[in-house]
């Protein structure tokens, strides 16, 4: 009887009044005491609602049973497929919709829905692997910010595969806690690539010399990526550059030029095959037939062979070797050892070699010059901050300190 009145006085008041017994009748369903009568009836006549032809009607019942654990499942599901702003409520919050569910909604409904499942407070990674696969860059940027997002690595490389060219998007994923060392690599060559068409397309760089510039550009982000990486991630990073093509002789001549030997230890046992043990112990054999055979194990060009004896030569003859936890900068030392190596070579097989080599110690040297630039600057501000100290007090304070000193 009270279901059958309440429809038939919902037919002839307005929206807005519609909206407001709507929102008041979910409510009481959901938190008056009602007896099992009452609350079926309740229930039957909020269901009911959802043939209302107002969307107001509609969103009452949505923002009354967002939260709501105990918000009918066939009320919720409904609502979820409703208008964008409707079904954006439920999506969002709604404790009641299961993964399946949510699945369901982002694979037919749009990017609105996608977004507001992405802002959920807790995603699941098979949730999450979906919106990898089905979401737009915007929906994408909001799971990527979602701290209770369950992303595998899997679905995060899925994500630089589909919308790497989107900068939000790759600012998001940078900006995530966590981010494994092979997804921060292949975000930063998709950024290196849109950096490089964007230059292109201004002019301002031959595509030859753009190509050239990125690739150097994205091997010193590699080696600063790789910096303080455990042995696991490395062998991630290396084997996600050989499956892009990115695991050079450059930029493991790179790298061992830099003292990053961990690198290179990773990137030639994954390269020739071998454990990283052995691998270790062939690159440090002090007689340097080790090296010639693992050389070429790994399948890496004769003609670089030169360069990688001689640059490991000059890094066993260092005291202890290079630091792990220094720069990622390159050793100027390093590279003239493997010069004059190489310069012994045909000029048909040099040429290219030491132009390399060449680069190597132009950008060493710009790195040098910036370090020191730094320090002049720095020794500058203090100066200036000393000169305005009066003299009285500067004769007090070296006094004090000879009197300590004493």
């Amino acid at each position: 009887m009270i279901i059958r009145q309440f429809l038939l006085w919902t037919q002839h008041e307005s929206a807005g009044r519609r909206a407001e017994a709507a929102s008041s009748l979910a409510r009481a369903f959901l938190y008056a005491k009602l007896d099992p009568a009452a609350r079926w009836e309740a229930k039957t006549a909020i269901i009911a609602l959802l043939d209302d032809p107002s969307p107001l009607v509609r969103r009452a019942l949505a923002e009354a049973c967002a939260n709501a654990v105990e918000a009918p499942r066939t009320l919720v599901v409904a609502l979820a497929q409703d208008q964008p702003e409707i079904a954006g409520l439920v999506l969002a919050r709604s404790p009641v919709l299961s993964d399946a569910d949510l699945v369901d909604c982002a694979a037919v409904g749009d990017e609105a829905g996608r977004i507001a499942i992405a802002n959920r407070p807790h995603l699941s990674a098979m949730l999450c692997g979906a919106l990898a696969e089905i979401a737009g860059a915007v929906a994408l940027q909001a799971l990527a910010a979602n701290a209770g997002a369950e992303i595998t690595r899997g679905s995060l490389m899925r994500i630089v595969e589909r919308h790497g060219d989107d900068a939000a998007l790759r600012e998001a994923l940078l900006a995530r806690p966590g981010l494994p060392v092979d997804v921060r690599q292949a975000v930063t060559a998709r950024l290196a690539s849109a950096l490089s068409a964007f230059v292109t397309g201004c002019g301002w760089l031959s595509p030859e010399r753009s190509e050239r510039v990125t690739r150097e550009a994205r091997e010193r982000a590699t080696l600063g990526l790789a910096k303080g990486s455990d042995g696991g991630d490395l062998r991630r990073l290396v084997a996600y550059l050989r499956a892009a093509g990115q695991l050079t002789p450059g930029l493991i001549l790179r790298a061992m030029l830099s003292g990053r030997m961990a690198f290179t230890e990773a990137a030639l046992a994954d390269l020739s095959g071998l454990a990283a043990e052995r691998v270790a112990g062939l690159l440090h054999d002090p007689r340097g037939s080790g090296l010639a055979a693992l050389y070429r194990r790994a399948g890496l060009p004769p003609a670089l062979e030169p360069a990688f004896a001689a640059a490991m030569s000059a890094w066993h003859e260092e005291a202890s070797g290079f630091s792990e936890s220094g720069g990622a900068g390159l050793s100027r030392r390093m590279i003239e050892r493997a010069v004059t190596a190489c310069e012994r070579l045909p000029f048909a097989e040099a040429h290219a070699i030491v132009a390399l080599l060449n680069r190597f110690d132009a950008e060493a040297a710009r790195d040098e010059a910036r370090i020191l630039a730094r320090a002049l600057a720095s020794e500058a501000a203090v100066e200036a901050v000393l000169d305005t100290i009066p003299a009285e007090l500067m004769a007090r304070y070296h006094d004090d300190r000879l009197r300590l000193a004493a």
